[in-house]
C-alpha cells in the first residue's frame, strides 16, 4: 500500500459526501518481547531441529502459532505431553517455579522465552513476599502471565481485577501491603484501582516503575489519539490477547465504535455504512502481514491508501538467551541469526 504521512488533523465527522479516510496508528503490532519470543523459536528450530516443543502459545496470536506449527514446532498444554529429555520453550507469558521444577524432573532442555518485563514482575513478587508483604496482583486470574506470577508466592498473592473489589480485600497486616500489575492492562483502569488501593491501604508499596509494559502503554495512547479523529477503530488481534482487548476498550471508552478482528475476513462492510474515517491498529503480538491484509480488504471496500499517524518510535530490543546464541554460532558460524519469517511478513 502507498504511504501518506498524517498528523491526524481535526475532522468534521458525518458530513455528507466526505471522502473516506483510513488512518494507521503508530505504534502498533509486535513489541520487543514478542519479537524476542518468535526469534527464539525460529533460531532454536534452525539450530537444534525437530522435535521442538513450546508450552502453550508462544504469543497470543493464532496466525503466528499456525505459521510456527507449519514449520514443525509442536505446541503442548502440559509438560506431560513432552517426552523426557526433549527440548521445550516456555512462552513469552512466563511460568511458575512449579512448572520449572516439573521440567527439570522430566529432564527437559528448557529455553526460556519469557518477556524480560514479565520476569521483572516475578522478581518483584519474590522480593515483596520475602519481606513479609501481602501482595495484591492487579490482573486477570485466568491469564497465563498472572498464573505464572502467582506461582512465585502463592501464599502471599491476592488477584484483583476490578476497582469495586478493593474494599473486599482482606490482608493480615494493612501496614504491609504491596501491589503489582499484569503487564498488559488498561492504563486508565489500573490507575483507578491503584488510587483506590492507596486510599484503603495508605502505606501500600508498589514497583519503582510501571509494571504495565512500554508497548501496552504506547499502543493505548496511540488509540486515544486516533479516536479523536475517527468514527470506527479496527483492532487486529486474537480474542485471547489481553493487550488487544484492552485497545478495543480504550477506543470504546474514548467514544468511538471499535471491533476486534483476527484478520481481514472478520471485517463487515456494515461497520462503515455511515463512518467515513476509520482508524486501524494492532495488538502487540500481531505481525504486520496481517495489518497489510486488512489494508487490502479496506481498499477493496473503497478506502484509499492509508495515512500514517505520527507517534512514538519504539527502539526497544531484548537480547536472546546467551546459551541459544552460543549454540547457534556453533551450528552456523558464518550467519547466526534468528530472523523470523512470521515477523517480516
Amino acid at each position: 500500500m502507498d504511504r501518506a504521512d498524517s498528523s491526524i488533523g481535526p475532522q468534521a465527522a458525518g458530513r455528507p459526501g466526505r471522502q473516506r479516510r483510513l488512518i494507521l496508528a503508530t505504534p502498533r503490532g509486535f513489541c520487543a518481547g514478542v519479537v524476542r519470543a518468535i526469534d527464539i523459536v525460529n533460531l532454536a528450530l534452525e539450530t537444534y531441529g525437530q522435535p521442538l516443543y513450546v508450552r502453550h502459545e508462544i504469543v497470543h496470536n493464532g496466525y503466528v502459532v499456525s505459521e510456527l506449527r507449519a514449520r514443525g514446532v509442536i505446541f503442548v498444554e502440559e509438560l506431560d505431553d513432552v517426552p523426557p529429555g526433549n527440548r521445550i520453550i516456555f512462552s513469552a507469558h512466563g511460568v511458575s517455579p512449579e512448572v520449572r521444577q516439573a521440567a527439570e524432573a522430566r529432564r527437559l532442555k528448557v529455553i526460556d522465552a519469557t518477556c524480560p518485563l514479565v520476569i521483572k514482575v516475578h522478581y518483584e513478587a519474590v522480593k515483596y513476599a520475602r519481606g513479609g508483604y501481602s501482595i495484591i496482583l492487579i490482573g486477570h486470574a485466568d491469564h497465563e502471565e498472572v498464573i505464572g506470577t502467582i506461582g512465585e508466592a502463592p501464599a502471599a498473592i491476592r488477584v484483583l481485577s476490578r476497582a469495586e473489589d478493593v474494599e473486599r480485600i482482606e490482608v493480615p497486616d494493612p501496614e504491609k501491603v504491596a501491589y503489582l500489575t499484569q503487564t498488559t492492562l488498561s492504563l486508565d483502569d489500573t490507575r483507578e484501582i491503584i488510587a483506590r488501593l492507596r486510599v484503603r491501604f495508605p502505606r501500600i508499596q508498589g514497583p519503582p516503575s510501571d509494571d504495565i509494559c512500554y508497548a501496552t502503554q504506547n499502543r493505548q495512547v496511540a488509540v486515544k489519539q486516533l479516536a479523536r479523529h475517527v468514527e470506527v477503530v479496527l483492532v487486529v488481534g486474537s480474542a485471547n490477547s489481553s493487550n488487544s482487548r484492552r485497545l478495543v476498550e480504550v477506543a470504546v471508552n474514548s467514544g468511538v465504535a471499535a471491533h476486534l478482528i483476527r484478520d481481514a475476513d472478520d471485517i463487515q462492510q456494515s461497520w462503515f455504512e455511515t463512518a467515513r474515517v476509520v482508524g486501524l491498529t494492532a495488538g502487540a503480538s500481531v505481525p504486520e502481514s496481517l495489518v497489510n491484509r486488512v489494508l487490502e480488504r479496506m481498499h477493496d471496500i473503497g478506502f484509499p491508501a492509508p495515512e500514517y499517524a505520527r507517534g512514538v518510535v519504539e527502539e526497544v530490543q531484548f537480547a536472546l538467551p546467551a546459551d541459544l546464541v552460543r549454540d547457534a554460532r556453533a551450528h552456523r558460524p558464518a550467519e547466526p541469526r534468528g530472523a523470523s519469517a512470521v515477523r517480516t511478513g
